[in-house]
Formats: C-alpha cells, sequence, structure tokens
C-alpha cells in the first residue's frame, strides 16, 4: 500500500503525432490559468453583485462560471494528455494569468465591463493556442482552443450586450 501511495506524477514522452507537445502544454496551461481566475472573478462577481441588473448578471454569470469550471478540466486533462503536467501550485496559475484582479470595488457595470474584458483576453490567447496547436499538427487542441474561443466571444458578447445603452 505504501509504495502505491508514494507515486510521484511525472512527464512521459506521448507519440501521436502532435510535435512539440511541451510548446502546446504551454500554451494549454496558459489557458488553464486564465479560466480558473475567470472562474473565480465571475463567481465573487456573481456573489456581490446589486442593483436594478442583480438577476441578470447573477443568472448569466452562474452559467458562465459553470461552463468555465468543467471546461478548466477539459484543458487540464488534454494537458496530461500531451504527457505534461499541469500547474499544481495556486502561485502558478497566477503567475501565469492574463486575467487581474479589481482594484477596487466594482458597479454592477463595472463588474459586466471587466469580465467582458477578461473573456475578450481569453479568446486572444485561445486563437494563439489554435495556432500553436495547428503548427503542432495537434488537431485535437486546436479543436478545444476553438470551442473555447466560442464560448469566450459569446460571453464578451452577452455581458457588452446586457449593459449596452
Amino acid at each position: 500500500m505504501t509504495e502505491t501511495l508514494s507515486i510521484t506524477p511525472r512527464e512521459e514522452d506521448v507519440s501521436t503525432g502532435v510535435r512539440d507537445t511541451r510548446g502546446v502544454a504551454d500554451a494549454l496551461a496558459n489557458v488553464l490559468a486564465d479560466t480558473y481566475r475567470l472562474v473565480f472573478k465571475t463567481h465573487a462577481y456573481h456573489w456581490n453583485v446589486e442593483g436594478p441588473l442583480f438577476h441578470a448578471v447573477h443568472v448569466l454569470t452562474e452559467g458562465q462560471y459553470e461552463d468555465m469550471f468543467a471546461a478548466a478540466d477539459v484543458v487540464a486533462e488534454r494537458i496530461r494528455a500531451l504527457g505534461c503536467l499541469t500547474p499544481m501550485r495556486m502561485s502558478d496559475i497566477m503567475a501565469l494569468s492574463r486575467v487581474e484582479d479589481a482594484r477596487k470595488p466594482l458597479t454592477a457595470g463595472g463588474m459586466i465591463a471587466d469580465l467582458a474584458a477578461d473573456h475578450e483576453k481569453i479568446a486572444h490567447r485561445l486563437h494563439a493556442l489554435a495556432k500553436v496547436a495547428g503548427d503542432a499538427n495537434d488537431i485535437v487542441t486546436e479543436d478545444v482552443a476553438t470551442a473555447r474561443s466560442a464560448f469566450h466571444e459569446k460571453a464578451a458578447w452577452m455581458l457588452r450586450s446586457l449593459a449596452a445603452r
């Protein structure tokens, strides 16, 4: 029993036709970090939004953080399928992510704008991931990047539309 509990996760070489698995895994780790940070931020705004848009923002953000939480697993499992390890410390997530915390409490409109901007940042990162994956002959990661980019682009549009004048 103690032998089975002493196994340490490790990286391994995989031979599936994907070139530069490390480069693809690193790009996926960036997306994973952004996703985790945005899950938390979206959840925090979901809990704390107030005002006439409360219900609309509360419902919209709930669907978004649930989708992103599930997507984080898909992204992490893709990293593992490439033979690499996922980030294992919160400090790694923080260092890799482009999503930043708000510097002060925000209004409902500020929360909406902040989330929309973060979804756009992640969409950009996913476009870059799709390029890296395509160059590495990694059609699976390219497909994941395409699907996730579609989600984030739609999320940004829905948030912007909610706050439109």
